[in-house]
């Protein structure tokens, strides 16, 4: 259950985080989420791929941010900026 709460709250801060670079808003709270948590995995699968070991609250929260910006480039250029405007 605690690694289920962490898993959600660096998703939520990831996904926050890169929701704003990347859009100028945050996109709600639970695409902020699932963006957050798509780019841990993300992240984390491309970490390991480079040999970087990642440990520690802060550590997980940077390699979820840079996931979730990767998805979020990638969400851009095959859906278009159109998508992440706000009525």
């Amino acid at each position: 259950m605690d690694n289920l709460f962490v898993l959600l709250l660096v998703g939520l801060i990831a996904g926050f985080l890169a929701s704003k670079v990347m859009t100028g808003a945050g996109m709600g709270l639970i695409w902020d989420i699932v963006v957050g948590v798509l780019g841990a995995f993300l992240g984390g699968w491309l970490a390991g791929l480079i040999g970087i070991a990642v440990g520690g609250l802060l550590a997980e929260i940077v390699v979820a941010f840079i996931g979730a910006v990767i998805l979020l480039f990638i969400f851009r250029a095959l859906v278009g900026r159109g998508a992440f405007r706000r009525a």
